[in-house]
Order: structure tokens, then C-alpha cells, then sequence
């Protein structure tokens, strides 16, 4: 099923033995205090405590450790994206769901790897790897700026080296690449100009226009840039620059659901769907985007696993989703009509746990900007806990998983912190510093799974 060396049970020992939640600070607060960022105390029904009184955010931080820190880059079709869904199945399997892993086919993917003893081990080093240079290939040598984007400012001999140009603004990088490999170069890493603030350019696979190279040419991110730089600044740095090309590639979607404990039998029964998407972009570890959103579902389903409830509950979790929603559009326009009409909502949870101190407001995003029983949830579980002014209107956007269900016309929603005065991403948003120490706030990860916990185990007892 999954390419991965690891076990299911050894991941389950992994997960057990990470030990990450004891370098954060738990949240602390009790069932009836007024949490960070709220107005007031919260007045919590029966439902919401007994929600309430079992999450418990270590789990969910151990969770996000392993798939942020062990698993690492999880690009479409990579094995990494297939070792976390492997992982996930596992977790589901063992609280008792009942599992489908979905697969589909993708394009085949290009990637690259950039490593030294003097990189910040902070960051993700994954890099894009030009489609038409060198593929399969590990090189190493030194790295030498170029001092302009003219061929005719090139040293003559750059054998053994690999050549980084820093751009100011956007720019071709093949002729200098062509011009490079003649020298003698043995690989090429082009860079973007710095993104405006508080965004980071992301790493990226080069275009090469007019040839095809026999070395590698890779794109960095802002981030990796910069630390580049740092290094280059303080003495020479010898690099090692790899490339692979997945031919063949698949993603997945992991999809569980257990039986709605009261009401009709099955086949009469409604059903909610919490969900998350798993895999991240190029060059980042994807903490907040989306290991956060992944691991706070995990957590609600080993918490929800035994509730008492009208509907059935699934929770899903979907490949492909920074290449263009690929994998929950897969899912959802596979769905037989019966299916559709009994799905009563679904809670999408991406970027939910950001550390970025202007992100205090919990915005709510629906495809079209109406209102339905999915935000409508959402909204009331958020005016009992406390939290409703701290809360964003009804905002118009897509641009996540809850898209591809609204397109068949099943309510749903997606649901993160975000910036207090606007739709405003953080820095780390697509970077190489997207990572567990850099941005993530478990306070708002934990606030995030109280908030949907409510809302959706109140929608699937109607």
C-alpha cells in the first residue's frame, strides 16, 4: 500500500515515543475558564463537555511532531505523502474506524535536496527540480554567486562548482544555466526575488525555455536563500545538490467513518465529516499548513470515536490538495447521489494552529458566502465557548478542501486562525520555516479542536 520501510505498528511506536507535546507548555486552562483570546466564560452544554473534558492537546502535538519533524515534506505523490497516509490509517484503524484508503493517479513529480553540515537544520531543504535538467543525480561542489544575470559576467571556469544566481526581480535563469554546464558547473540553483511582507517566496521548480541541461537546476526558497547567503557570508560552503524524479506517482486519500450510534440503521442514517488536507508544497515541512489541521482531526476522531450520535462520522483526509484540491475533488464527484444528500456538512480545518501574533481572529470561509448548518455550527460552538468576537464574518473564498463539496452542493466550510485585520497569510505560509518550533501555537490548535469538536458532534446529534 505504501512505499514507506515503515510499519504501521512502527509508526505507532514512533508516535508514542516522540515525546514532543513536553516541549510546549499544554494549554492550562479548566473546562469553565475563560480561554486565551475569548470575551468571557464559556456555557457549555452537556455535549460540548463531554467533548471538551477528553481532547487532549499533547496527542495532537505528538501527532503534528512526527508528520512535521519524522515524515517531513509531504509533496503530492512522494513517498513521504504516502508514509503520512499510512500513518494516518494506522491512527483511525486503532480507534476503531472503518478505513478506505483511496488512490489516484498523479503527475509525476520532481524534487530536490539541498545538504551541508552548515545548514540550519531549522528548515526544510527540500527544493523544485527543473523538469528538463538533470534527474536521479546527487553532485557536490562549491557554491559560487554569479555576480549578474549577464552570461558575459560568468567566471570562465566553473568546474566543480555549483552556481547560484540571486535575482532582484523575475528573470530567465537558462541562459546563465547553459552558460554554467559549458564552464563546467555541476549544478545551478536559482532563487526568486523576496516576496512582499509579511509573505516568503516558496521554493520552485526552475523553467528552463530553450534547452535541456545535463546538470541540475534547482529553486529555492526565500527562507533558503537567505540562509544560503548567511552561510556564504561567513566562509566558502561545499554543497550537496540531489534531484529524483517519482515516475508512476500516486496520492491518496484516508477516509474513516464509524456508525452513527443511535437513530435509523444503516443506509438510513445522515452522516458528518470532519477533514483536513495532509500534504504540503515543496520546500516545507507544512506545520500549520497542514500537519495542524491533520493532527487536530486525529485527536477529534480518537475523541469522538465513541459518541453517542444521530449521524454517522467520517473524517477525511486528502492528498493533493497544494497541486489544485486534486484529491477531496476526486472523492467528492465520486459520490453517489444518496451519498451526497445525506451528508449533512462538512468541517474543513487548514492552518488552524499559527503561532504569528496578528493571527488572532478565527476566520470562516465558505465557497459562495452563505450561510449554511456547517458555519451556522461553527458560529454557535464559538458563542459558547467565549470565542465569537474574536471570529470573522462570513467570508467568500474557496482555495481549500471545503470547496469541492460545496461544488456538489454539500454544506461545508473551512476554518483557521488568520490575520486580525484582513485575509492575511502568515510569513511561514508555503516556506521552509513552516515548522513545529517556528509556528505553531498550541493555545490556538487547542482552541481550533474545542470550536469544531462542539460544533460538529452538535450538528451530528440533530
Amino acid at each position: 500500500m505504501s512505499t514507506s520501510s515503515l510499519s504501521r505498528r512502527s509508526f505507532l511506536a514512533l508516535a508514542g515515543a516522540a515525546g514532543a507535546a513536553g516541549a510546549f507548555a499544554m494549554p492550562a486552562w479548566g473546562l469553565d475558564d475563560v480561554r486565551p483570546g475569548a470575551a468571557r466564560a464559556p456555557r457549555l452544554t452537556g455535549q460540548d463537555r463531554q467533548i471538551i473534558n477528553q481532547i487532549r492537546p499533547a496527542r495532537a502535538v505528538d501527532h503534528l511532531t512526527l508528520l512535521t519533524e519524522e515524515i517531513g515534506q509531504r509533496y503530492t505523490g512522494t513517498p513521504a505523502e504516502h508514509r503520512a497516509a499510512d500513518y494516518i490509517a494506522a491512527q483511525l484503524e486503532g480507534y476503531g474506524y472503518d478505513v478506505d484508503l483511496e488512490w489516484f493517479d498523479v503527475p509525476d513529480r520532481r524534487v530536490g535536496l539541498l545538504e551541508a553540515p552548515e545548514l540550519d537544520s531549522r528548515w526544510s531543504w527540500g527544493v523544485g527540480s527543473a523538469a528538463a535538467a538533470a534527474q536521479d543525480v546527487t553532485v557536490a561542489g562549491r557554491v559560487v554567486l554569479a555576480p549578474s544575470g549577464s552570461v558575459a559576467d560568468l567566471p570562465a571556469d566553473l568546474t566543480g562548482m555549483v552556481l547560484m544566481r540571486v535575482v532582484k526581480a523575475s528573470e530567465d535563469i537558462t541562459p546563465l544555466a547553459v552558460a554554467a554546464q559549458a564552464r563546467g558547473a555541476v549544478a545551478v540553483i536559482a532563487t526568486r526575488r523576496d516576496s512582499n511582507p509579511p509573505g516568503q517566496a516558496s521554493a520552485f521548480a526552475p523553467a528552463l525555455t530553450t534547452a535541456r541541461l545535463d546538470i541540475p537546476v534547482v529553486g529555492v526558497s526565500q527562507v533558503q536563500k537567505h540562509a544560503l547567503l548567511d552561510v556564504l557570508a561567513a566562509g566558502p560552503l561545499r554543497l550537496t545538490v540531489s534531484t529524483v524524479e517519482h515516475r508512476g506517482t500516486r496520492s491518496a486519500n484516508v477516509v474513516g467513518t464509524r456508525a452513527g450510534r443511535k437513530g435509523p440503521g444503516k443506509g438510513g442514517r445522515e452522516r458528518v465529516m470532519l477533514g483536513a488536507h495532509y500534504d504540503s508544497v515543496i520546500g516545507s515541512r507544512g506545520a500549520n499548513d497542514n500537519a495542524s489541521g491533520t493532527a487536530a482531526c486525529l485527536e477529534l476522531a480518537r475523541v469522538m470515536r465513541n459518541a453517542p450520535t444521530a449521524a454517522d462520522l467520517s473524517f477525511g483526509f486528502w492528498g493533493s490538495e497544494e497541486v489544485g484540491l486534486v484529491g477531496s475533488r476526486i472523492h467528492a464527484q465520486a459520490m453517489p447521489a444518496d451519498e451526497r444528500s445525506r451528508l449533512r456538512g462538512v468541517f474543513n480545518n487548514d492552518m488552524i494552529a499559527t503561532s504569528w501574533d496578528p493571527a488572532e481572529k478565527y476566520w470562516l470561509l465558505d465557497l459562495r458566502g452563505e450561510a449554511n448548518d456547517v458555519n451556522r455550527a461553527v458560529y454557535a460552538a464559538g458563542e459558547r465557548l467565549g470565542y465569537r468576537t474574536s471570529m470573522s464574518d462570513l467570508f467568500t473564498m474557496g482555495r481549500s478542501d471545503h470547496q469541492s463539496f460545496s461544488e456538489i452542493g454539500v454544506p461545508s466550510g473551512n476554518f483557521g486562525w488568520l490575520h486580525r485585520d484582513g485575509f492575511i497569510l502568515e510569513p511561514e505560509y508555503h516556506s521552509s520555516d513552516d515548522t513545529v518550533k517556528e509556528n505553531i501555537s498550541v493555545e490556538r490548535l487547542m482552541a481550533a479542536m474545542e470550536i469544531q469538536g462542539c460544533a460538529a458532534y452538535a450538528l451530528a446529534s440533530r
